[in-house]
């Protein structure tokens, strides 16, 4: 199977992900929704949640209780931007290399009083 026909099977599958019943912990104060989890397996990305967990210890959720992630692939690398959901940059990162298998994708983390949630769009 080509990378493109990869890359439209797992668009396909995460579009079916509208909500979740459990949650897996990546951090003390970090979990991911059943969407999030199926994409960090299929597309051996924990890299992605580890690093939109690692920047969200820093926000104060007092302040910031909504965050996006945005990932957009450059040839080999991505930039990653995590915003307020407003366009208001809370962190930026660049990693030099990745075989994310998609060109570009959002996810959101939500303060759920305890710990973030991290989930895709379609779960929100």
């Amino acid at each position: 199977m080509t990378d493109q026909a990869l890359a439209r099977e797992l668009k396909n599958a995460l579009s079916y992900f509208t909500g979740t019943t459990k949650y897996v912990r990546i951090s003390p104060k970090t979990v991911l929704t059943e969407g999030a989890h199926y994409l960090a397996e299929t597309a051996s990305c924990y890299w992605l949640m580890d690093l939109y967990a690692s920047h969200l210890i820093e926000v104060d959720p007092a302040k910031e209780y909504f965050t996006c992630l945005i990932l957009t692939k450059n040839n080999f690398g991505a930039n990653i931007v995590i915003d307020d959901g407003n366009g208001n940059q809370l962190a930026k990162q660049y990693v030099e290399y990745t075989d994310f298998p998609l060109d570009s994708i959002r996810l959101y983390g939500v303060w759920s009083g305890e710990y973030w949630v991290v989930m895709l769009t379609s779960e929100y």
